[in-house]
């Protein structure tokens, strides 16, 4: 769906992007991570042909962006750097507007498709108030079904949980899980670990403009080798299991061992009850912090000459 080949872009003597490779596949739910001024909103802009770069290629649908950008741009859904809209128009009317601005806005099913993607979005019972009235968590929800108008085949999205609170952000995650599922793909950029976690299935992460690591959830969520233990009996647990204890935090152990099945059976054999047990996996916000460190909006205190 994307690629990008040594994709570099500077401002001056200011280097935005360095060489980056990026690969989104079709079907991916691929989550952009990075600390704030890493380039990740100057990726998505590139990508989308907002921006020309300084050197490097772009594919864009297995076109050369943003040389071919209006072939494919009807099959893009995007929100980046948070929704625009005519502030003393109702929602309806943006959306009626840049539905007809768009490329192929059919007007015979314009209604249905502005009805579907509000609804999509939680906002089916907005009223006639002007979006100027609206607030930050409304406008990112019509931002996103301004992006969803015409069911593309890729969803480019810039923080699109900001402004929400949590239960919103759990509707907007199983929506773009759900849109997914029915073939979309789907490409954000975030700083929400968890959000990225718990919805993404590979990720990317730019530091510094560079991108330090592209790969599966699955892989950088892998087991330990470890195996997290909480029983009612964790001081006799912690006797047996003398000597393969690396932490304890009241009834939770962290076990080396390489089994669960066989370590839970073998507790149970001993007599004691078992609450949970399972493998230690990685956490992504460990992966990612492995290969960020303090983060590229941090800036140190350097000393006197």
């Amino acid at each position: 769906m994307i690629t990008t080949s040594g994709l570099t872009k500077r401002y001056g003597r200011i280097l935005a992007l360095d060489a980056v490779d990026l690969q989104v596949r079709d079907g991916d739910r691929y989550g952009l991570l990075g600390p704030n001024g890493s380039g990740k909103t100057t990726l998505l802009r590139l990508v989308l042909g907002l921006l020309y770069a300084t050197a490097g290629q772009i594919e864009l649908m297995g076109r050369p962006v943003p040389r071919h950008l209006a072939q494919v741009l009807s099959d893009v859904g995007a929100l980046v750097e948070g929704p625009s809209a005519y502030g003393h128009l109702p929602g309806r009317a943006n959306l009626r507007l840049l539905d007809a601005a768009g490329p192929n806005g059919a007007r015979r099913t314009r209604r249905d498709r502005i009805e579907e993607a509000l609804e999509r979005v939680g906002l089916a019972g907005v009223d006639s108030r002007p979006v100027k009235a609206y607030s930050l968590g409304m406008r990112q929800r019509l931002g996103l079904a301004a992006a969803l108008l015409r069911q593309p085949r890729l969803l480019v999205l810039d923080e699109p949980t900001n402004g929400l609170d949590p239960q919103g952000i759990r509707e907007i995650r199983e929506l773009l899980h759900d849109l997914n599922q029915g073939g979309t793909t789907v490409f954000l950029c975030s700083h929400l670990l968890g959000e990225v976690e718990q919805l993404c299935t590979r990720v990317g992460v730019l530091d510094q403009g560079r991108l330090v690591l592209q790969e599966s959830v699955d892989t950088l969520r892998a087991a330990t080798g470890r195996v997290l233990l909480r029983t009612p009996d964790a001081d006799r647990a912690a006797v047996l299991l003398d000597g393969r204890i690396d932490a304890r935090t009241g009834d939770l152990l962290v076990v080396r061992h390489p089994d669960p099945a066989q370590l839970n059976a073998s507790l149970v054999r001993a007599g004691l009850r078992i609450n949970e047990i399972g493998p230690e996996r990685r956490s992504l916000e460990s992966a990612v912090l492995e290969v960020i460190g303090a983060g590229s909006d941090r800036i140190e205190r350097t000393a006197p000459a």
